[in-house]
């Protein structure tokens, strides 16, 4: 019996003396017997042994029985493997009953035919775990999932097809790629479905097509391909924005696939779940937010997204007060680790990264931290319409703060780009994208010469995606020169920049070094290349003769080792730590890339976050973990959050590659919180 009800209590007793009275099952689903009330009439008289998971009667059905959905989204690839089981454990806590998540493709096959399903792209053991909690699992396979994720889930090596591919769409060369993966992907979940014994109750085609085109020949095609290998007994949905026009086209008639919606948290639901009934077969509409949010995502620039906890949860009762289901976005949002977070922008100009936070102001919170307002007010609403009493919640994993860390540059990245005999220079006449280089994510450093006219040269580049930061040097043989930063060209604002007048003997290098910030992940600009994507210009002149140098730092799901390009800053900062050097003899140079590294002692083993006020920009990386991108002079993010899996007992390495300004001491502190308070006053707001 639910802990709450919607009924009067007259309206109880008549509802009870009429169900002994005629001996059957009504289809409409009372709110606050909603799990626990008997078979419907198609099993009437059946004894139902079978495990199977329906829709009828504009309801879902779990075993016979009517059930209403109260969800959460939780994906595996934001959260350590080791820290499974602890969040959906909380999310358990917090009263849901399924957990929804994506299935990136771009962290399964990062190179094409090079699969991977271990650690944490490790799927099966994730869905394991929920059945193992007694969770149920809505499965998003994609193959386009956005999620804020590169690319959408896409894997960059797509952009590299000749001739293009249309992606998303019914063309052939797209559709004979997503055969291949989902002939790998979906064989692996097949034994995982709920009537086989598993978790897996329903799996979205496609993820809000209908905000994106009008392909109809391309849903049916995933649907038959989904039916192919995971067979009819299983429900396939799709999401969909809940307007006319996005139900319209992203949508399927018949009841071969199940239409949900998605909308605005604090949006009146019941209009919009009319509406999904219009796009559904009669009597296969049960109402379904699959994307009740939340919160929502931030980009650098802006202010961290907070919403409150009592509004949220109030629209959270609106649909759960008349047996509605709902599956929240974010339960647990985690962190874009590595180099994986997406970005918005409907045009160029229009260009917004996302943090390596996704915390989502979710209600729990990226560290797992359970104990905030808007954790206590949804579970308050979601006690009170479920069938059972709610587990206990757990308490917040202990967190540390491991104190100062001193650094030292280890390693300029330009000489490393000059000396290291593994990192081989690709060649060409004009710049090539970041795609064809090789180089997938992280930077790509384009060199090109130039003989200096005496009173100074015009540099543009029309099209650079996403930030180049430009240096020129003079091409002595008698005397090493450092590079001499000019400016940084944006994406988003771009301008020319104005080259100085170098006296050089003979021709100046011109160095342009181009990070990839994170693609798109949604809109009509997908398909988003990275690096130089035009000719460079030198007084209107393009420059030709091109060097390419990839910089190979590891991503989230590489293994660890000391790749090419870490392998003079590990072993220089191993040398100095012997000789106990406090700091390296190195020139710091502002506007130089360079890393630098230092060490720090771990007694007890617990989450930290790296606090990196006082920095520019870059990458960081704990005992070789790419823990994300840092910003702090743009905001809101500060500090880092490091999970307690990636530390160990005793010295830990922090190494940084940091491409402008160094914080003046060299310091960066290790804090047992978070903070989003960085960057400007007057940061950029805005809603997709």
């Amino acid at each position: 019996m639910a802990k709450g009800r919607s009924l009067k209590s007259t309206n109880i007793i008549v509802l009870l003396l009429c169900l002994v009275a005629f001996s059957t099952v009504f289809a409409p689903l009372p709110s606050p017997l909603s799990n626990s009330l008997k078979p419907h009439n198609h099993h009437h008289h059946q004894v139902v042994n079978a495990r199977k998971f329906e829709i009828a009667d504009d309801m879902f059905w779990k075993d016979g029985e009517p059930f209403r959905i109260i969800g959460g989204d939780l994906h595996y690839f934001r959260t350590l493997p080791e820290y499974w089981e602890d969040r959906l454990t909380r999310a358990k806590a917090l009263g849901l009953n399924a957990i929804q998540t994506y299935v990136p493709w771009n962290l399964h096959e990062p190179k094409e035919g090079q699969l991977d399903f271990n650690a944490i792209a490790d799927i099966v053991s994730f869905l394991e775990l929920c059945q193992k909690l007694d969770l149920l699992v809505m499965l998003r396979a994609g193959p386009y999932i956005c999620a804020e994720w590169d690319l959408g889930g896409f894997p960059a090596w797509l952009l590299t097809k000749k001739p293009a591919i249309r992606l998303r769409s019914s063309d052939p060369a797209y559709l004979s790629l997503v055969d291949k993966w989902w002939g790998v992907l979906l064989p692996k979940i097949a034994p995982l479905l709920y009537h086989k014994g598993g978790p897996i109750i329903m799996v979205q085609i496609e993820n809000e097509f209908g905000s994106y085109g009008v392909d109809k020949d391309y849903l049916h095609h995933l649907v038959n391909l989904a039916r192919s290998h995971l067979g009819d007994d299983l429900i396939l949905y799709t999401t969909d924005g809940g307007t006319r026009d996005t139900l319209t086209k992203g949508t399927i008639n018949g009841d071969a696939v199940f239409s949900a919606v998605d909308f605005s948290t604090g949006e009146d639901p019941w209009p919009i779940f009319n509406l999904q009934k219009e796009f559904n077969t009669p009597g296969k509409s049960p109402p379904l937010s699959a994307e009740f949010y939340t919160g929502w995502l931030t980009h650098w620039g802006e202010n961290i997204a907070k919403t409150d906890a009592t509004s949220t949860a109030s629209a959270l009762e609106k649909i759960l007060s008349r047996n509605g289901s709902a599956v929240l976005y974010m339960a647990h949002g985690g962190t874009n680790f590595g180099f994986y977070n997406g970005a918005n922008g409907a045009q160029e100009s229009d260009y917004l990264a996302d943090l390596t936070s996704y915390d989502y102001d979710a209600p729990i919170s990226e560290s797992g931290d359970v104990d905030g307002a808007k954790f206590k007010a949804l579970r308050r609403v979601i006690a009170k319409y479920s069938a059972a009493s709610l587990p206990p919640v757990p308490k917040n994993n202990e967190k540390t703060g491991y104190g100062r860390i001193q650094l030292e540059k280890s390693s300029s990245l330009f000489d490393i780009l000059d000396t290291n005999v593994h990192i081989k220079a690709i060649e060409s006449l004009n710049p090539i994208s970041m795609e064809a280089a090789g180089q997938m994510f992280g930077f790509l450093l384009y060199t090109s010469e130039y003989v200096a006219n005496g009173k100074g040269s015009t540099l543009s580049i029309p099209k650079v995606h996403d930030r180049a930061q430009v240096y020129v040097t003079c091409l002595s043989k008698n005397k090493k020169e450092r590079p001499q930063y000019v400016a940084t060209i944006n994406r988003w604002s771009n301008k020319p920049v104005n080259l100085p007048n170098t006296e050089c003997a003979s021709t100046s290098k011109l160095l342009i070094l181009v990070e990839n910030m994170g693609r798109l992940n949604y809109g009509q600009l997908l398909f988003d290349s990275k690096g130089i994507l035009s000719p460079v210009y030198l007084d209107g002149k393009p420059l030709l003769k091109w060097k390419m140098l990839p910089i190979p730092l590891s991503n989230l799901n590489e293994p660890k080792k000391i790749n090419p390009i870490f392998d003079k800053p590990y072993s220089s900062f191993i040398r100095a730590s012997t000789r106990k050097t406090p700091k390296s003899s190195l020139r710091v140079d502002l506007k130089e890339p360079g890393f630098y590294t230092g060490d720090f002692v771990v007694d007890k083993v617990t989450d930290t976050y790296m606090s990196f006020n006082g920095w520019g920009k870059g990458v960081a990386f704990v005992n070789d973990f790419n823990i994300g991108r840092f910003w702090p002079s743009f905001g809101p993010q500060c500090n880092l959050y490091v999970p307690a899996p990636v530390l160990r007992r005793g010295k830990n390495v922090l190494v940084i590659l940091e491409l402008e300004s160094p914080e003046r001491e060299l310091m960066v502190n290790s804090v047992n919180q978070s903070d989003f308070t960085c960057g400007s006053k007057h940061t950029r707001v805005r809603q997709l």
